[in-house]
């Protein structure tokens, strides 16, 4: 389903990569880049999710309501829209 992203040039992993929107709750994988601009990555940062960072995907409500995430074991809650700028090696154990 989201093979198009692992083969787009500016991903700089391998493996299976997925949208944190995309992802099942429980799901747990290595943040690999975030879409978005400069705000978008500063706000993330500040909540401690960037490159690297090993996060797990807790909750999320339908139609587009917050994604609860868990990182360095604190719970955020994010924004759908800002949960898919951001990219997820989900094969990573």
């Amino acid at each position: 389903m989201f093979g198009w992203l692992r083969h787009r040039k500016m991903c700089p992993c391998e493996g299976d990569v997925a949208t944190l929107a995309a992802m099942r709750p429980g799901q747990s994988g290595v943040v690999v880049d975030v879409r978005g601009g400069h705000n978008v990555e500063e706000r993330l940062a500040a909540l401690g999710i960037r490159s690297g960072r090993r996060i797990v995907k807790v909750s999320s409500m339908l139609l587009g309501g917050p994604v609860t995430v868990e990182v360095d074991r604190t719970q955020v809650a994010i924004g759908a829209q800002m949960a898919a700028k951001i990219l997820v090696d989900v094969s990573v154990p």
